[in-house]
C-alpha cells in the first residue's frame, strides 16, 4: 500500500488499535480526534502504522513513518510481549514494536516517540513524575494553571442558567467574601459539576477563575494516584497550603469519582487514605480561606457518600446535553472565533443534532476547517459546515454500532 504525500484529499492518520473482530481499526488524526474505520478484507493494517485516510473514508493507504510528528514521551515499562512492549505514559497504556537494539524488562523507565517507539533506556527502576518531587521542594507549578486571559463567559455557547448558577455559587463567594462575612452566612466549600463527558465543565471552570481573579488549581483524578503510599496525600496537603495562601482560588478536581471512589471493606488502602486527606482539607479551611473546590464526575453514584454531607460538595450544577437553542448558540459562538461565512444556518446544524454534547459540537468545526482546505479555501463555507457534520455523526454511528455489537456479544 502506497500513497503521494502531496495528494490533499488524502488524510494523515496513525493506527491505535485494531478491532479484530469487528473489523474496525481505531485512527489517530493529528487534530488529536480518533476516526473509526470500517477496514475491508484486503486492508493489512497494524498498531502504529502511519497511513493516508482517502477522502470517503473508502480506503487507507500506507504513508512515510516520517510524516507523522515525532512527540517524545517518558514511560515505564509495565509488559514485553513476543513482539510488542507495552508501556505507561501518563495514566495510560500504549504498545509499541518490540525495539531491536534496546533490551527491556517489566519496570524499566525508558524514553521514546510516537513514530519510533521505545528509543532508549532512561534507568532500570520504574520511576513516576511524582518521584521526582520526593526530597525536593514541591513544584507547585505542575497543579496552578494560568487560566486563559482571553476567556470569558461569551466563550461558553449556551447554558445560560448554568452560567448564571456558577456566577452566583462561586464567582460571587470568592469576589465579595468579606459582605457575606458581615452577614455571617455560611461559606460555600464545595460544588459538584454533574453531568456527561463534553458538555463543557471543565472548561466553565477555567472561565470562572479567570473572572473571579482567582489562582486555579487542576487536579486530574487519574494523575494524582499513585502507588507510591503518601505521595497522593502529600500533593493534595501541598495544593491546599498554597491555595490558603492566596487573596482567592479555585481547586479543580477533574474526575472526582477516581480519586474518592466509595469507600468499602475492600477497598485498596492507598484510596481510603487518599479519600480521608480529602476530607480533612474541606474540613480544614475556614471562612477566612477563599477557597472553593470544584469538582465533575458524569458518575456521582460512583463518589465518596461523606463528600456529599453538609459543608462539603453540598451544592450542584447539573450539565445535561444542550438544547436545541444551546446548540445553535454553542454553534455560532465557536463560528464568530472562526474565519466562516456570514451566511452560515446554524438552525440547520442545531436541529439534527439533538443528544449531541459541546465537544461534539466543536468536532463539526474541526472537520469543516479541514474541509476547507482541501479545497484551498481560508473560508468554512456552508458546504463545509455541511460535511463537518456529516462526517462526526458517521464517526458517532460507527462508535455506537460497535458498541452495540460488542453488548449483543457479551463484550465489555
Amino acid at each position: 500500500m502506497t500513497a503521494g504525500a502531496d495528494d490533499p484529499t488524502r488524510a494523515l492518520g496513525r493506527v491505535r488499535e485494531i478491532d479484530k473482530e469487528e473489523q474496525i481499526a481505531f485512527i489517530d488524526l493529528p487534530n488529536g480526534s480518533i476516526l473509526p474505520y470500517l477496514m475491508n478484507d484486503e486492508d493489512e493494517l497494524y498498531v502504529n502504522e502511519v497511513v493516508f485516510i482517502g477522502p470517503n473514508l473508502n480506503n487507507i493507504e500506507q504513508a512515510p513513518s516520517t510524516l507523522w510528528p515525532r512527540t517524545p514521551w517518558i514511560g515505564n515499562v509495565r509488559s514485553v510481549l513476543e513482539d510488542l512492549v507495552i508501556v505507561g505514559i501518563n495514566g495510560q497504556l500504549r504498545s509499541f514494536p518490540l525495539p531491536e537494539n534496546v533490551t527491556l524488562k517489566a519496570g524499566f523507565t525508558v524514553e521514546g516517540n510516537d513514530v519510533d517507539g521505545v528509543l532508549r533506556v532512561l534507568t532500570e527502576r520504574s520511576i513516576s513524575p511524582l518521584d521526582l518531587t520526593l526530597g525536593e521542594p514541591f513544584d507547585i507549578s505542575r497543579w496552578r494553571e494560568n487560566p486563559d486571559g482571553s476567556l470569558s463567559y461569551d466563550d461558553f455557547g449556551g447554558y445560560a442558567q448554568i452560567k448564571a448558577r456558577t456566577k452566583e455559587l462561586i464567582e460571587v463567594p470568592l469576589q465579595r467574601r468579606d459582605a457575606l462575612l458581615k452577614i455571617r452566612a455560611k461559606a460555600i466549600k464545595g460544588v459538584l459539576f454533574t453531568g456527561p463527558s463534553g458538555t463543557g465543565k471543565t472548561m466553565l471552570g477555567r472561565i470562572i477563575a479567570h473572572q473571579a481573579n482567582a489562582e486555579f488549581y487542576k487536579i486530574s483524578g487519574p494523575e494524582i494516584i499513585s502507588k507510591y503510599l503518601g505521595q497522593s496525600e502529600e500533593i493534595l496537603r501541598e495544593i491546599f497550603d498554597d491555595a490558603k495562601r492566596q487573596e482567592r482560588a479555585i481547586i479543580f478536581f477533574d474526575e472526582i469519582d477516581s480519586v474518592a471512589p466509595q469507600r468499602a471493606d475492600d477497598s485498596h488502602e492507598a484510596s481510603r487514605r487518599l479519600v480521608a486527606q480529602l476530607l480533612t482539607k474541606l474540613d480544614g479551611f475556614d471562612q477566612h480561606d477563599n477557597i472553593i473546590v470544584i469538582a465533575t464526575t458524569n458518575r456521582p453514584q460512583d463518589i465518596d457518600t461523606a463528600l456529599r454531607r453538609p459543608g462539603r460538595f453540598d451544592w450542584e450544577i447539573h450539565f445535561d446535553y444542550p438544547n436545541m437553542a444551546d446548540r445553535e448558540e454553542i454553534l455560532r459562538t465557536i463560528a464568530a472565533n472562526l474565519n466562516a461565512a456570514d451566511d452560515l444556518d446554524h438552525a440547520r446544524i442545531a436541529e439534527v443534532t439533538a443528544g449531541w454534547s459541546s465537544a461534539d459540537l466543536r468536532a463539526i468545526w474541526s472537520e469543516a476547517a479541514l474541509l476547507a482546505v482541501i479545497d484551498d479555501r481560508d473560508m468554512v463555507l456552508m458546504e463545509d459546515y455541511l460535511g463537518g457534520f456529516q462526517r462526526v455523526d458517521q464517526q458517532k454511528s460507527l462508535i455506537l454500532s460497535t458498541r452495540r455489537n460488542k453488548s449483543r456479544n457479551g463484550d465489555n
